[in-house]
């Protein structure tokens, strides 16, 4: 089963980056899930936390790719590397890499976190938003 959901997850987000379809991932969360990031200082729980989650995320972006290098899936979890790239919201290029882990229960996502290095993330999005003004 976690094998599934991790490739609706994958698929979700495709749909969110590409189409801004916010609805498929937020499906995919647990009722008391936890979501975030180590950029994220804020508690985002159950679908609503979802939704906020990763609108905020889609709202950083102009346009936006990840794409999968590995996926390490057993029965309860889920680690995806993957490498993200597009446009800032003004349309400068960016790109980073991480890894996200899922935890599983049936078909629900209980607990979603990104690990990536926020700080080299952040330059790029302060040299797009100094160089727009």
């Amino acid at each position: 089963m976690a094998a599934d959901t991790a490739e609706q997850f994958i698929e979700a987000l495709r749909g969110l980056e590409e189409n801004r379809d916010l609805e498929a991932m937020v499906a995919l969360y647990a009722e008391e899930s936890e979501v975030g990031n180590v950029n994220a200082p804020e508690k985002f729980t159950g679908q609503t936390g979802a939704r906020e989650f990763w609108t905020k995320y889609r709202d950083t972006f102009g346009e936006v790719r990840s794409t999968f290098r590995n996926r390490i899936i057993n029965d309860t979890r889920a680690a995806l590397e993957w490498t993200t790239e597009g446009t800032t919201a003004n349309g400068a290029p960016f790109n980073y890499e991480g890894v996200s882990i899922l935890e599983i229960e049936g078909d629900r996502i209980t607990r979603f976190r990104a690990y990536f290095d926020p700080e080299a993330l952040g330059r790029q999005i302060e040299r797009a938003a100094t160089a727009g003004q």
